[in-house]
């Protein structure tokens, strides 16, 4: 779908499973910044804030970790804080939400810029997981806390039901290996970007991994990613060290 898809906000409302009495708000979460920032004069770009969605991305972020923690605590009382940290983060992560936005087809209802538009924005996991979190705070506005409730648990049901305390901490290897080091009373890891390469869009991160006595390395399209491939690769160093 094309910009033009905003005009059927009725379908967009079937699939959320949730019908707006502010459809202002919808249209809002649904409006990349880039779009608004079209329809504006320079001198006027202050107010296109209110013609986008990332206040609401912003307010839905809280909103949502809010829900998937009190899940959490709720289904997993024994899980001590780190494992119920583990598992949120993993619930809330970019790809987590960019799936259960991309399942629900936001990407083909946003309207974008000329630029972001061809540039593909609609299939950028970064776009599609901010989305996510903007029609959080939509409904949240709209028909508050139990409305955005209903909607995550809609949204995220396999995910928030096949949480897993194990699953989670192999998913997050930079927090095994902090609490691996932390059990032996050793210093934490260092992590240094050693080598950034490819064009702006297109960059390679490249770490060195530090700990007492070791070293590895990782890469990623993000910084992020590059440091959890390092301590991925720590970890299965110090499994054979073992064996």
């Amino acid at each position: 779908m094309k910009t033009s898809a905003l005009e059927n906000l009725d379908h967009l409302e079937t699939i959320l499973k949730y019908r707006f009495r502010d459809h202002a708000l919808l249209s809002q979460a649904m409006t990349h910044r880039s779009w608004a920032h079209e329809q504006v004069s320079p001198r006027a770009q202050k107010d296109a804030r209110n013609l986008h969605n990332e206040a609401l991305e912003f307010l839905g972020d809280s909103v949502l970790g809010l829900i998937v923690a009190d899940y959490l605590f709720k289904a997993n009382p024994r899980a001590s804080e780190g494992e119920l940290s583990r598992m949120k983060h993993r619930l809330v992560s970019a790809p987590t939400l960019a799936k259960a936005s991309a399942q629900l087809h936001l990407g083909e209802f946003l309207r974008f810029g000329r630029g972001e538009e061809k540039s593909g924005g609609r299939r950028k996991h970064a776009l599609l997981a901010d989305v996510f979190e903007a029609v959080t705070g939509a409904i949240f506005i709209d028909g508050g806390l139990e409305a955005a409730r209903n909607f995550v648990n809609y949204a995220l049901g396999e995910d928030l039901r096949t949480a897993d305390p194990v699953a989670a901490a192999a998913a997050d290897p930079k927090t095994m290996l902090q609490e691996r080091l932390q059990a032996t009373h050793q210093p934490a890891p260092q992590y240094t970007v050693v080598e950034t390469l490819g064009p702006p869009h297109k960059r390679m991160f490249h770490v060195e991994l530090k700990w007492n006595g070791g070293m590895s390395r990782g890469e990623g399209q993000t910084i992020k990613a590059a440091e959890a491939a390092a301590a991925q690769a720590a970890l299965k160093q110090m499994e054979g060290e073992e064996v």
